[in-house]
C-alpha cells in the first residue's frame, strides 16, 4: 500500500460524508490510581478518648453523690476514711492478773462506729491473732449492728475477750465497756473479768425515725436476745438491759451469773 493510499484512508477516516471532520480517536493513558483517603486527624480521636473518660468520670461521680447524699452512708465512710471513731494497738504479750501470759492481744478503744466492723477485721487480719489470743476493749458503746458483727467476728476466730487497758509493760488495767461494747465483749469465746473492770447495760433504742416505736423497741430486743443467746449468754441479761435507758453497772456476782463473765480474775 502506497503513501497516498494511506493519507487517502486517514482522510477518510478523519472527514465524514455527511458532517464534520472527526478528530481520530485516542488510546486512554493508564488511569492514575485514586489518592489514599485523608486519615482521621489526631485530634478528632483525641476529642473523642476525652468524652469517653469525662463520660466515665461523670457517672462515677454521681453514683458516688447519690451514695454520700445519703446520712449513713456519709458517716459510715468519714468513719472509715476521714476519721475512725475506733483506734487499735497491738500488745505482744499481755497479762491478765496472771493469767492469759504470753498471749498477744488487740486493744480496742472508742466508740463503735458505723465503719467499726470492717475496721476491725482488717486490723485482725494485720495482727494476725490465733485462736486464744485476746481482744481488750474499752469503749462507752455505740452502732449496735456494727457491735454484733464484731462479737461473730471475734468468734468465728476463736478469740477471747476483757475489758481493760494495758500499759508499755502489758499488764492489763481496769476499764470499763458499756452499751454496744457489751454485745463485741460476748462474742469471745473465753471472757475475762478484770478486777476493777465494769460492764454497763441498758434498753437499747433507735435513732432513725420509725413508723411503730414500740414494735421497733420490740425487734431490737428480739434480735439482742437471739445473739445473746447464741454466744451463751443467760437471757436475764435482755432482762436488765430493759429496765433501763440509764446505763446499769452489772457488779461482779450479776455478769458471772448471767453467765457474761465466763473466767473472773482475782478476788472482789
Amino acid at each position: 500500500m502506497s503513501t497516498e493510499d494511506n493519507q487517502g484512508d486517514e482522510n477518510r477516516f478523519r472527514r465524514s460524508p455527511t458532517g464534520p471532520a472527526v478528530a481520530p480517536p485516542r488510546i486512554p493513558a493508564a488511569q492514575a490510581p485514586a489518592p489514599p483517603p485523608p486519615p482521621t486527624p489526631r485530634r478528632r480521636r483525641h476529642f473523642w478518648s476525652i468524652a469517653i473518660f469525662i463520660l466515665l468520670v461523670s457517672g462515677v461521680c454521681i453514683r458516688a453523690y447519690r451514695d454520700l447524699s445519703q446520712p449513713e452512708a456519709w458517716h459510715y465512710w468519714k468513719d472509715q476514711y476521714v476519721s475512725p471513731s475506733l483506734t487499735f494497738s497491738l500488745i505482744d504479750k499481755v497479762d491478765l492478773d496472771g493469767a492469759a501470759q504470753g498471749r498477744r492481744a488487740l486493744f480496742v478503744s472508742g466508740t463503735i462506729g458505723p465503719a467499726a466492723a470492717a475496721l476491725f477485721r482488717d486490723r485482725l487480719d494485720q495482727a494476725n491473732l490465733a485462736p486464744g489470743d485476746i481482744v481488750l476493749l474499752a469503749s462507752p458503746g455505740g452502732d449496735l449492728n456494727q457491735a454484733t458483727i464484731m462479737g461473730e467476728i471475734i468468734r468465728s476466730r476463736g478469740l477471747a475477750t476483757a475489758v481493760g487497758d494495758a500499759d508499755a509493760s502489758g499488764r492489763v488495767k481496769p476499764a470499763y465497756c458499756a452499751s454496744a461494747c457489751v454485745l463485741v465483749y460476748a462474742g469471745g469465746k473465753t471472757r475475762f473479768g478484770v478486777l476493777g473492770s465494769a460492764l454497763g447495760v441498758h434498753r437499747f433504742v433507735t435513732t432513725r425515725p420509725v413508723n411503730d416505736p414500740v414494735a421497733e423497741a420490740q425487734r431490737i430486743s428480739g434480735a439482742v436476745l437471739g445473739y445473746m443467746t447464741k454466744m451463751g449468754v443467760s437471757s436475764s441479761i435482755v432482762e436488765a438491759m430493759s429496765e433501763t435507758r440509764d446505763i446499769r453497772w452489772l457488779s461482779p456476782k450479776q455478769a458471772l451469773a448471767m453467765n457474761l463473765v465466763t473466767d473472773p480474775l482475782g478476788k472482789p
